[in-house]
């Protein structure tokens, strides 16, 4: 027996059901809780998805929740050094923005679709006057 025939089977008998398997609020095999950890991972082509990485903050995460909303200034010495840490791996451990998303990058990349008036019928060159050196308003 093939693996489809196989599985075609369990689903016409009512094993497990294209329903209990997709269920987005409980596992696969039954009806627990979800954990707080959802199955969240980055993918390149779906980059930012809706669910949150952690489905539920517990005490202390709540706390710093809460403080994050006030005065940053109003931070204990340990929450300050966890920033610390956070600043050291964007300095140290990130690799550097890439040049096209300076200002100047994109002021020039702008200037180069206006001066080639690529898509003159709706697209930016439609919206800007070539005379005035100005947006149409």
């Amino acid at each position: 027996m093939s693996f489809r025939a196989a599985w075609s089977l369990v689903l016409r008998k009512g094993g497990l059901g294209i329903r209990g398997i997709h269920s987005p609020g409980s596992t696969a095999h039954g009806k627990e809780k979800m954990s707080p950890y959802t199955n969240y991972h980055a993918q390149r082509s779906y980059p930012m998805p809706d669910e949150p990485f952690c489905a539920e903050l517990n005490a202390e995460q709540q706390a710093l929740k809460e403080k994050e909303k006030g005065s940053w200034t109003q931070l204990s010495h340990a929450e300050k050094v966890a920033c610390l840490m956070i600043w050291w791996q964007r300095v140290f451990v990130f690799p550097k923005k890439p040049i096209t998303l300076t200002d100047e990058w994109k002021a020039q990349q702008l200037q180069r679709i206006l001066d080639m008036k690529g898509n003159p019928v709706q697209g930016l060159a439609s919206r800007w006057d070539y005379e005035r050196k100005e947006w149409k308003k």
